[in-house]
């Protein structure tokens, strides 16, 4: 089965990148990045191997974006780890209050075309009948997707809360990857996946990405985002979680049970 590896998780940045068939190749080496560096991302409870080296920062575990800010900053480091596939939360959260609409947009640097994938990821969030409500805007949106640079490793990057409730405010997509007249489904996933990071969602199989992404055991690490349980996610594998870290090619992941437990009880 052809996979596509998650690539970038945002200030910290996370995002679907691509591989060939088999396993994910570096896309980068690490004679690119210092031995202090990969101290430090290690120090944050990151996998300091296959690192690559990218405008403003590095990209960690095919997936987190860390910024050269995030590795010198002070962090209040936060993990709850119970089993190996729970649903997983980072600390910061939107604020919703009693209830939210979070605008979203599709910059005219993409194609017109990727609308409708759009629009399905919304409506996949607004069917859940949260405390947040996602709705489409031409301009001026809380969370604006925005085309990639031509050099990405990643499909689609997005990131993570900021401390003062909002959602991370970019979805970068690759349209060199994605194309112009990507399947629906398919395309939806993806961004409904980067949403989720958005506001405030780590992978599924945080605490062990091989069996998303094929290859050996592989732990993420906490980082300095958080990697909270979400009570009421299952101990064991999910295989199909919308926030599993890889997805196979062509697959549409709508949310499981799962998943709809772990949305309504932060939102």
């Amino acid at each position: 089965m052809k996979v596509n590896r998650l690539l970038i998780v945002g200030a910290m940045v996370a995002a679907f990148g691509f591989t060939s068939c088999q396993q994910d190749e570096e896309v980068t080496t690490q004679n690119e990045v210092s031995e202090s560096t990969l101290s430090q991302i290690s120090a944050l409870g990151f996998y300091s191997k296959n690192v690559e080296k990218v405008e403003g920062g590095y990209v960690v575990e095919g997936d987190i974006f860390l910024s050269e800010g995030d590795l010198t900053a002070a962090h209040n480091t936060k993990a709850l780890r119970v089993g190996e596939s729970e649903q997983y939360r980072t600390t910061n959260l939107v604020n919703a209050g009693s209830g939210r609409v979070i605008t979203v947009a599709l910059d005219a640097s993409l194609p017109a075309s990727y609308g409708p994938s759009l629009d399905e990821a919304i409506a996949r969030y607004n069917a859940e009948n949260l405390t947040i409500t996602m709705q489409r805007v031409s301009s001026g949106a809380n969370i604006t997707l925005t085309e990639a640079p031509r050099s990405a490793q990643y499909l689609a990057s997005a990131g993570f809360p900021t401390s003062t409730g909002n959602p991370h405010n970019l979805i970068k997509v690759n349209e060199r990857y994605i194309g112009t007249s990507p399947n629906q489904a398919w395309f939806a996933t993806i961004l409904a996946h980067e949403i989720g990071h958005c506001i405030g969602f780590r992978h599924t199989d945080y605490m062990d990405r091989s069996y998303s992404c094929g290859g050996g055991y592989s732990n993420e690490g906490a980082s300095t985002v958080g990697a909270i349980h979400i009570p009421g996610t299952p101990t064991t594998q999910d295989p199909n979680s919308w926030m599993l870290a890889c997805i196979g090619s062509g697959q549409n992941r709508p949310f499981n049970a799962n998943d709809k437990t772990a949305l309504s009880y932060l939102y």
